[in-house]
């Protein structure tokens, strides 16, 4: 039986991922390691904690020691790294956070592979999941290749570039398999309440101001997190080492129309007067280094692999929506607590 360790899997996206693992794949044995941040939660993989194919693991990847007992133990024969920080706002407000996380979290991944595994890689490898930002900003026009030269802007996209050039130097030194891939803004269910979409939601919901950064006109490629998981599993199992995927949901909207519509879908979900959360939007100061446009080339993951979204933004959306409403719980158990004095700094 295989062992697959999943890092970050109580998160957004790694928790639909490891659901995926889990459930389509029996005869693999899924760890799911996760430090329980503000943003990992175990209630998005409570339908899969008793699957006999399934063990949780508590723990953090910069914690070195840890790590190198954990791989010892088990002797993984793959790993999909999703841990990381990964909120812009929070990078500018501590930097240092992102960099020990992404940066040497990864290091740390990376050396315990290649140590445990001795160059001996066959049927091993190493997917590591980063973002479409440290391709930096694009114009009006074009899309992100993954031939495209990297310019991040941020601290978080800075942290995620340094980390892919770490899993490409491991791939060329030491011939570590190593697989990449680069997506575009994921949405959909069990994300925490701190990005656009599911924050929106919730202030929706509650009445409460919708804060959107400078004019609005900030334009994003939006990709359904199942679609994204599809594609995870896609490449793990048939990608080719030392490759580099791009994964886009085809979806460019600009942050501000993209508002209207979901303003318009929970007026009509909530029985409300059309144009009535419209009127909570709120403009409000930008955020230092904000990329202007996003826009991902997902042609190559395509023609390659066969990949392409399941579903158009406006169906994944209202599913996302659907999901909130009926998970009311879920979002009042994440915006408690700390969560609330940060937001109060972010966006008063």
């Amino acid at each position: 039986m295989k062992k697959i360790l999943i890092t970050g899997g109580a998160g957004f996206i790694g928790s639909h991922v490891v659901r995926r693992f889990v459930n389509r794949y029996p005869n693999y044995q899924i760890f799911n390691l996760d430090a329980l941040t503000y943003a990992g939660n175990l209630e998005n993989i409570k339908d899969i904690q008793d699957k006999p194919n399934y063990t949780f693991v508590k723990g953090d990847i910069v914690d070195e020691s840890f790590i190198n007992d954990l791989f010892s133990k088990h002797n993984f024969d793959g790993i999909l790294h999703l841990a990381a920080e990964s909120h812009v706002d929070r990078s500018i407000e501590d930097p240092l956070a992102f960099v020990k996380t992404n940066v040497v979290g990864t290091m740390n991944l990376l050396n315990v592979a290649k140590n445990q595994w001795k160059g001996n890689f066959e049927g091993k490898r190493f997917h590591h999941i980063s973002t479409d930002e440290v391709y930096g900003s694009l114009g009006t026009e074009g899309l992100f290749t993954e031939d495209t030269p990297y310019d991040p802007n941020s601290p978080y996209s800075a942290s995620k570039a340094s980390s892919d050039h770490f899993v490409r130097a491991y791939g060329e030194t030491y011939d570590l398999p190593y697989i990449l891939t680069n997506c575009s803004n994921n949405y959909g269910p069990y994300h925490f309440p701190e990005k656009l979409i599911p924050l929106f939601i919730n202030n929706i919901i509650n009445n409460n101001p919708l804060p959107l950064y400078g004019d609005g006109n900030y334009t994003r490629d939006w990709l359904f997190v199942e679609d994204h998981a599809v594609a995870i599993d896609l490449v793990f199992h048939k990608g080719k080492n030392h490759e580099t995927y791009n994964i886009g949901g085809f979806n460019e909207w600009k942050n501000i129309e993209l508002v209207k519509l979901l303003c318009n879908l929970m007026d009509q979900k909530l029985g409300r007067i059309e144009g009535t959360s419209q009127e909570l939007i709120t403009y409000v100061k930008d955020r230092p280094g904000h990329d202007l446009r996003y826009a991902i080339d997902a042609s190559k993951i395509n023609k390659e692999l066969g990949w392409k979204p399941s579903v158009t933004f406006e169906e994944g959306l209202e599913k996302t929506i659907n999901w909130y409403l009926n998970n009311q719980e879920w979002l009042k158990n994440v915006t408690s607590g700390s969560y609330k004095d940060y937001y109060q700094k972010q966006y008063s």
